[in-house]
């Protein structure tokens, strides 16, 4: 394993993660399409990086744009097979398509569900929290056109997004009317089955799918089902205006098989924890969205350009462990953004300003949990809202005409909690914090396709409400836990080399980005009584390098790679167990752990793909793809007390697609985990009872039948 990595590294170096795939896209009208599933494109259009529609070899960051060509025949249950090529990105599924957690960074790997430390937003709209916790209910790659990512530093655009962004985007650029019912059977119960329509006008778009997904899961104690139900739509009033409206409903249940000790994964890593099967451990969840967004361009050279959102939510859960809770939570959102596109003299300069806001309010009771059933009688009762509003400039300036721009960014938030019991004891917590975070980015063409960029900022993360619970009865909050604070580097290039008249070698599409993050006063936990609570206190200090490159090959056949290399440490770090001496007063007994690994991030990822996609005739189309994924250890807490094995996963795949006039017939097949190895592919990092281990999925297989008629 370390020889390939040696291997590939010093042959790719040069190379980067701009895995971002042709599409044609109606806002961008120099792009090309693909023709198969791995070709890059660095003149595409992103809107997510700087929220505003740029190409991406203009971006002074990396981004990362993931067509539905990419995925066109994959087994679409989860992110996990969509992302996982994407460098800087760690994604872990713990039961197959559930709970799927993505960090980027090293961000967001104490989450034990969804995602954290990356925004995620579905058409533009967050479905993270005002806390910027994330629960991936609601995605349905059926329907998503193509998936954004902004890796890094985003914070002066984006709340509590140091990780980075991803934005998963209805596909409303569609080209012409059809209608798709598509199937997919897989091992291990999974059998999804649904339906898009996409309908147009002169002026009009409508987009609606549903879908239906089962799955028994490899584990026990893991039935789930899913219904997902989107709607969006678009209409171009004027020459220069649009207004749309975006819609979805999500609902399902899932039993939880919760996470194992080291002794139970080594005897039977499918088994389920004891606990969690008594328990009868589970998530019933039902949520939705209704958005409406209008925009418009204006003034005498349309340079100016307005875009309004605004967004109601609903949701509501119930979810069986140690205890039984109901909750019930709803919010309101708002987006707008002004932009400004001009000369200064000379010079191009784009000037935009923007503010968010989403409160969302909500309620929760408690009961007993009686074997997986709700108590009779409501034992708390608690009322919350979480707030966040924010606003952000930026400034896009050309130094030097096509070939140097700078691009300021701050963002300032202010964002509040609080929580009422509604039953004895009755208390009350309330927490402010007021934010600011700054980012300053060059841009440097060092010819019109290959470019240097850095950029220098801050990023400040308030605490989620869970980390806010406080040892001292007499407060709901701790209130001493303030927000951390990470200070960002990073320096990259990347660029396209293309030689028309050649056929081996035609195109080489790369990135390389080494980032340097240091992070101060922490959040990190420590134990008290036998409970975890959360202090600030540790320094990390986080090197990276991100690396990635696409090369076409000859006669259809395309190369991908994506390397991570991740050197995270705590600087100062003293943890353990507070407890309480015979004076009464608190005292503090543990281990320093300054120079240990953080928990819960592989140091080595690889990403390897090779596709060929072959016209066999006019009316099919027969495509071929391989992909391989190496993971080195990954420890398991910040004491560095367990390392998990490192691990090597071969997948692959075949698809044809058919075209008989208006008719289209599209089938796949697939393996993952070819060689059936068994790995940890999920950690629950700092568990109490030592209970880190979630299994991978073993050998699995799936096949997939799409029906379509174009109009």
């Amino acid at each position: 394993m370390k020889s390939v990595f040696l291997l590939l590294l010093s042959a790719n170096m040069f190379f980067g993660n701009a895995i971002v795939y042709a599409q044609e896209m109606r806002h961008a009208a120099t792009a090309t399409r693909a023709t198969d599933s791995l070709r890059l494109e660095l003149n595409e259009v992103v809107k997510t990086p700087t929220r505003g529609l740029k190409k991406i070899i203009d971006i002074p960051s990396p981004a990362v744009r993931l067509n539905a060509e990419n995925y066109r025949y994959d087994r679409k249950i989860g992110s996990d097979a969509i992302l996982s090529a994407v460098p800087g990105l760690f994604v872990q599924s713990p039961y197959g398509d559930q709970d799927i957690r993505i960090s980027g960074r090293g961000y967001g790997t104490m989450s034990n569900t969804g995602a954290r430390g990356i925004i995620i937003l579905l058409d533009d709209i967050p479905e993270s929290d005002p806390d910027g916790q994330t629960r991936l209910d609601a995605l349905d790659f059926n329907s998503i056109g193509r998936v954004e990512i902004a890796k890094g530093n985003e914070s002066s655009l984006y709340a509590n997004a140091p990780g980075g962004v991803a934005n998963f985007i209805s596909d409303l650029d569609f080209n012409r009317p059809s209608v798709v019912q598509f199937n997919q059977f897989g091992s291990f119960g999974l059998h999804q089955n649904g339906f898009k329509a996409a309908l147009k006008s002169a002026n009009c778009r409508l987009l609606t799918s549903y879908s239906y997904v089962n799955y028994d899961g490899y584990r026990q104690h893991n039935t789930g089902y899913r219904n997902i139900l989107n709607m969006s739509f678009e209409t171009t009033p004027t020459a220069h205006t649009r207004l749309s409206i975006l819609c979805y409903f999500a609902g399902g249940a899932t039993r939880l098989p919760g996470s194992l000790t080291k002794e139970e994964f080594s005897l039977d890593p499918w088994q389920a924890d004891p606990l969690s099967v008594s328990l009868d451990e589970k998530r019933i969840t039902a949520k939705g969205r209704v958005g409406v967004r209008y925009g418009a361009t204006f003034g005498e050279k349309l340079n100016n350009g307005i875009e309004v959102t605004a967004y109601g939510i609903i949701n509501f859960s119930e979810h069986a462990a140690s205890d039984y809770r109901i909750i019930n939570r709803y919010g309101f959102g708002l987006i707008a953004r002004y932009v400004n596109k001009s000369m200064l003299g000379s010079r191009h300069n784009e000037f935009s300003v923007g503010a968010d806001l989403l409160t969302q309010p909500a309620r929760t009771e408690f009961y007993r949990n009686i074997h997986g059933s709700k108590g009779g009688e409501i034992e708390q009762v608690v009322s919350e809202n979480i707030g966040n509003m924010g606003c952000y400039i930026t400034e896009n300036l050309e130094i030097i005409r096509e070939k140097i721009f700078v691009l300021l960014t701050g963002r300032y938030d202010h964002v509040a909690y609080n929580q009422t019991e509604e039953t004895l004891p009755a208390r009350t917590g309330k927490k402010l914090f007021n934010t600011f975070s700054p980012r300053l980015a060059l841009d440097y063409k060092l010819t019109p396709a290959m470019v240097f960029y850095t950029s220098f900022g801050w990023s400040i993360d308030t605490p989620a409400p869970n980390e806010l619970e406080s040892s001292d009865l007499a407060y709901l909050f701790n209130q001493q836990l303030g927000p951390q604070v990470s200070r960002n580097f990073e320096i990259g290039i990347k660029g396209d080399l293309f030689r028309s008249n050649k056929n081996f070698l035609r195109r080489v599409v790369y990135e390389a980005t080494f980032f340097n993050i240091r992070i101060n006063n922490q959040i990190l936990p420590y134990e008290l009584s036998g409970n975890t609570y959360y202090g600030n206190g540790g320094k990390t200090g986080r090197l990276g390098v991100e690396l990635g490159a696409t090369l076409e090959i000859i006669g259809g056949f395309n190369f991908g790679l994506t390397y991570t290399l991740s050197r995270f440490r705590f600087l100062e770090y003293t943890a353990g167990v507070m407890e309480i001496d015979t004076t009464g007063s608190l005292v503090q007994s543990g281990h320093d752990f300054a120079g240990n690994t953080e928990p819960g991030v592989p140091k080595n990822n690889l990403f390897l793909s090779l596709a060929w996609s072959h016209a066999i005739n006019k009316h099919a189309n027969l495509f071929l793809k391989a992909t391989y994924q190496g993971i080195s250890g990954i420890w398991v807490d910040n004491a560095n007390s367990d390392k998990t094995n490192g691990w090597d996963l071969l997948n692959g795949l075949i698809g044809i697609d058919l075209k008989f006039g208006k008719f289209n017939i599209m089938a796949s097949g697939g393996v993952n985990n070819i060689f059936n190895e068994s790995y940890v592919g999920f950690i629950n990092a700092n568990s109490a009872e030592k209970r880190f281990y979630e299994p991978g999925a073993p050998r699995n297989y799936y096949l997939s039948l799409n029906l379509g008629y174009s109009f």
